[in-house]
């Protein structure tokens, strides 16, 4: 069922409207997934597969994220590097006990950096977890794997056909729980107009192609999130599944006037595709 949600500032009205599921596949015993779906901020984590506690890794950085918020209030990107430490802290503190746990994680907040640059999205992801956005009609994947098969894409050695098949694909590079450091990659996104974003586990993008993807997500269907999850279904499901569909519209009631403009550096929040 789609909830939905406003979040108003002096100079932007956004409303959200999301959809998520999540399911452990066709394969899978137990799901590894996790995800929160709350303006102003939305997640999915990818518990580690093989790895002891998994499930409970991917839980613990999404409830980690959940208590660092106050519903239906911008937040802030010092709030998210908070709650994504304390997380790594949690998780990294039970290795003594039963050995490596670990997850990924990707998502969306609504922040505000002050009251000049007004309301953002921060995508933000570590590991193979991904954020999309399709605006304007242009569909692109906004986050950058952090994995050994991104690595090689980046230096050249292999192409995106190969990527698919290749053996070291499930290696991923960065996790939380796993190194010191939580250590994400960010990006920040104007609120603009109508803008639809898709988080999700990789058991969705190696099962569903980007065109199928694009495609549902450009329909009006009342479910898009569960619309993802049967194609991935129906394709085999090897891996966990978990899909979060964020629709967003965004109002600016204020007239133009001397100040913040849009196109104004934003330091190390910039908008940094691709990243090289």
């Amino acid at each position: 069922m789609a909830r939905e949600s406003t979040i108003a500032s002096a100079k932007r009205i956004v409303t959200v409207t999301v959809t998520g599921v999540s399911d452990t596949g066709c394969v899978r015993e137990i799901n590894e997934d996790s995800f929160f779906a709350q303006a102003p901020i939305f997640a999915v984590a990818d518990g580690m597969g093989g790895h002891t506690r998994g499930d409970l890794a991917s839980r613990a950085v999404v409830e980690s994220l959940a208590h660092s918020i106050r519903p239906g209030v911008a937040t802030s990107p010092e709030a998210v590097f908070t709650a994504l430490t304390a997380a790594n802290a949690q998780i990294a503190s039970w290795s003594g006990e039963v050995g490596i746990a670990g997850t990924t994680v990707a998502g969306l907040a609504l922040v505000t950096l002050s009251a000049q640059t007004d309301l953002h999205w921060m995508a933000f992801n570590i590991g193979d977890s991904r954020v999309y956005l399709l605006d304007d009609g242009e569909f692109e994947q906004i986050t950058v794997d952090h994995s050994a098969v991104q690595e090689l894409l980046d230096q050249g050695r292999i192409t995106t056909d190969e990527a698919e098949r290749h053996p070291e694909r499930n290696v991923v590079t960065r996790a939380v729980g796993v190194d010191a450091d939580a250590d994400a990659d960010v990006w920040l996104l104007p609120t603009s107009g109508q803008q639809t974003f898709l988080i999700c586990s990789d058991g969705l993008t190696r099962e569903v192609s980007d065109d199928k993807i694009r495609s549902v997500l450009a329909t009006n269907a009342d479910d898009p999130a569960g619309e993802l999850l049967r194609l991935a279904i129906e394709n085999g499901a090897r891996d966990n599944v978990t899909v979060l569909v964020v629709r967003a519209t965004t109002l600016d009631p204020t007239p133009p006037g001397p100040g913040y403009h849009e196109n104004r550096s934003l330091g190390y929040l910039e908008k940094t595709l691709p990243r090289l």
